[in-house]
């Protein structure tokens, strides 16, 4: 195995990963048994994961350690980790706020970008997160956690945040998914040419 496989950075993604379902299973705790602590571990597990997201890159760029396989592997972690706990949301109930359709639209989203992205690593192309992708994330990631850690707070309910952020989240997600199929497909057209 190479050794750049796991560099810090790429060692971070993978913990955003494995992250994923011990999150889901604290939220699973909450609705089995009313285990009202299982929302707030799993809000903390939540925001470290969240911060990992933040630190590979930064640690990637600053030592210079930006790898193929970190390109590919971080928008994926960001996707797991996000699309599962949508889907736990939507589980939980209607108490939660958030529409199935919301979820499904936000997960076929990723699953046609994550497509032409291996597309892309076939024709030897990794196609990195940009702006509009960043800034969906990070509304996704912020909706989420605000949904997560639902129980009111000093008198202040997160959830009605939440809910707006991830209706901000869901037209970030079709904008920048049309700007990723698009710029794809433009410069597909001009290979093909």
């Amino acid at each position: 195995m190479n050794k750049d496989i796991f560099n810090l950075p790429n060692c971070l993604t993978m913990a955003r990963i494995l992250a994923a379902p011990v999150v889901v299973f604290l939220l699973y705790l909450e609705m089995w048994y009313q285990f009202r602590l299982g929302s707030y571990f799993a809000f903390g597990l939540y925001f470290v994961a969240c911060m990992t997201d933040y630190f590979d890159g930064k640690i990637a760029r600053e030592q210079n350690t930006i790898t193929n396989l970190g390109k590919f592997l971080d928008p994926l972690a960001d996707k797991l980790l996000i699309g599962s706990l949508l889907i736990m949301l939507v589980k939980l109930g209607d108490g939660w706020g958030v529409p199935a359709w919301v979820v499904i639209i936000i997960i076929c989203r990723e699953l046609a970008v994550t497509g032409m992205r291996a597309i892309a690593a076939e024709m030897g192309e990794v196609v990195a997160a940009d702006r509009l992708g960043k800034a969906k994330t990070l509304t996704q990631a912020l909706a989420v956690g605000f949904l997560i850690f639902h129980y009111p707070l000093f008198g202040w309910d997160p959830r009605p945040l939440g809910q707006g952020l991830l209706y901000v989240a869901l037209a970030l997600t079709v904008i920048s998914g049309g700007n990723y199929l698009y710029n794809f497909y433009k410069k597909w057209i001009n290979v093909a040419e």
